[in-house]
């Protein structure tokens, strides 16, 4: 099993930003993707950003060029950097990570953008 746990959720203006962070509870191997995923209130979840062992990065349109994904592989850790933060940022976010076959998620991080 893996745990996931994030941190670095918050409150914050638009045009801040915040830092989510996401650690493994152990090694997640070398063949796995990282992601970002969020969810708005009455809306699906939708994805953020990922990023594979490599450190090749995609990400969803409503984030391009505000957000960062990237990762430690020693630490088995995942970032999400978030930039130029607006109100339709606001959601619950969660990390992910596919590896050994299976999807492992974290808890949720809120993220409140106030205008």
């Amino acid at each position: 099993q893996v745990q996931l746990v994030e941190s670095g959720g918050g409150l914050v203006q638009a045009g801040g930003s915040l830092r989510l962070s996401c650690a493994a509870s152990r090694t997640i191997g070398t063949r796995n993707t990282m992601d970002w995923y969020r969810q708005a209130p009455g809306k699906q979840r939708e994805l953020v950003a990922t990023i594979t062992y490599g450190g090749s990065t995609n990400y969803g349109d409503s984030v391009k060029g505000r957000f960062t994904i990237s990762r430690d592989n020693a630490k088995n850790t995942v970032y999400l950097q978030m930039n130029s933060l607006k109100p339709e940022d606001t959601a619950v976010y969660y990390c992910h990570v596919l590896t050994y076959g299976r999807n492992y998620w974290g808890q949720g991080t809120q993220v409140t953008v106030s205008s």
